[in-house]
């Protein structure tokens, strides 16, 4: 559940901080790639020499979030360590050296009247991003508003509240260290939810709006907000394995997408077996993913198979509802289903998909094809786990979040994503005749 809640009547006035906003994106738009590049690196350097300041406010929340009863998924998705930080500075480099989206061409052409025609990338202006508990998403944020020449406003949540104070200082430091605007990294996180909401109501003066949490936070916004919305998705993601698969490679696979991170949107929440792999498959794959802490919401036929095998713990086994089907657990439970062939697996997932990432594991060309084809989600993972649903394993460097709508951008959304365009009419003197 969103913790900002509904809409309210609360009013605050952030029209100073988006105007400083609007002012340091202009600064932005008119700074070369190498600018924008120094400006990376010292927030990277700088993540990593204030490491100290960082962790220590990350485990005030940390120890706030477990008096509070947060789930493990949650927790792990709030939780920074020295390894973590090390992987979010080099994320930060990543993104310098990717090139540069602002100026790209994207068509251009010369009319028969002399015109010269293009069609140029350029900033958005000033983004705004509302998302939970992960101070992770407030550096790749930043990094991929900078690199695509705009200023960001954040609002992260308050179960993230001390560290993404710290690092939003620690960025705007290193902003001032460089010369820019530190005003290109801005938060409302001090007015807690009446600041959510008047991101919500800052039409003109935030240009893109862009949720990212679950499907209370990702629904409140898309629903109430007067500024344009790029709608992120929940990651109901599934892993179906086809008559004929490579047993241990989809084991593996389910193991990955299901346990190798719990608290993300790209980890698989649902497994559907073929039947004629149900008998030989199951036991292996249930035993590995019990021992490893899972609860397993069966169907019947899954059920019967587990309670059949004394390897697997009986503990962890409860029987799937119709509502288990539609959960994006983040946390360490997965539903199962035994299907009659691909049709019945094709069909569950368009019945219950959130559109983010689906997996299948084949031999069969035909069945990869038709997977691939009769679904309709952001990605689409052939003999491959759904954690490769992620903008820097796909190239993209950071990810501002994984989008499952269909205008603009879709899937992971880095700098290209964050950018409009603008068309250049060139002529010499030229009238419509």
């Amino acid at each position: 559940m969103w913790e900002h809640g509904p809409m309210s009547e609360e009013i605050v006035d952030i029209s100073t901080l988006t105007a400083d906003s609007r002012a340091a994106a202009r600064v932005l738009a008119a700074a070369s790639t190498t600018v924008k590049n120094q400006a990376l690196e010292a927030i990277a350097r700088a993540v990593a020499e204030r490491e100290e300041e960082i962790l220590a406010a990350n485990a005030q929340d940390l120890q706030r979030g477990r008096k509070s009863g947060m789930s493990e998924g949650l927790l792990d998705r709030l939780a920074l360590d020295e390894a973590r930080l090390h992987s979010i500075a080099s994320a930060v480099r990543e993104v310098a050296a990717l090139p540069d989206p602002v100026g790209r061409v994207l068509r251009g052409s010369n009319t028969e009247i002399g015109l010269r025609v293009t069609q140029v990338a350029v900033p958005m202006g000033v983004v705004g991003m509302i998302y939970e508990a992960r101070p992770n998403v407030t550096i790749d944020a930043a990094a991929l508003a900078l690199k695509s020449g705009n200023a960001v406003i954040l609002r992260g949540g308050s179960a993230a509240k001390k560290s993404n104070e710290a690092i939003i200082r620690v960025m705007r430091d290193a902003l001032t260290g460089v010369g820019l605007p530190p005003a290109l990294v801005a938060t409302v996180d001090p007015w807690g939810r009446a600041g959510a909401n008047a991101m919500m109501r800052a039409r003109g003066a935030i240009d893109v709006l862009i949720p990212r949490g679950g499907a209370g936070l990702i629904n409140a916004v898309v629903e109430n907000s007067k500024v344009p919305v790029i709608e992120t998705g929940t990651g109901n993601c599934h892993v179906y394995v086809d008559s004929g698969a490579d047993l241990g490679a989809a084991e593996n696979i389910i193991m990955n997408a299901k346990t190798q991170r719990i608290g993300v949107c790209n980890a698989a929440e649902t497994l559907l077996v073929h039947a004629d792999e149900a008998d030989s498959f199951l036991p292996r794959a249930l035993t590995r993913l019990t021992t490893a802490g899972v609860r397993i919401h069966g169907c019947p036929r899954t059920l019967q198979i587990a309670r059949a095998d004394a390897t697997i713990d009986q503990d962890l086994l409860v029987e799937a509802t119709e509502d288990d089907w539609a959960t994006e657990y983040l946390d360490m439970d997965l539903a199962v289903r035994v299907v009659d062939d691909i049709d019945q697996a094709i069909d569950h997932i368009r019945t219950w998909s959130s559109g983010h990432t689906e997996a299948i594991c084949t031999r069969s060309i035909a069945s990869a094809n038709r997977f691939r084809t009769e679904l309709d989600s952001a990605a689409i993972a052939i003999n491959a786990s759904t954690r490769f649903m992620d903008g820097g394993q796909v190239g993209l460097g950071a990810e501002i979040g994984i989008s499952t709508q269909k205008l603009h951008a879709r899937g992971p959304m880095g700098l290209e994503e964050l950018t409009t365009s603008t068309w250049i009419i060139e002529g010499e003197g030229t009238v419509r005749p």
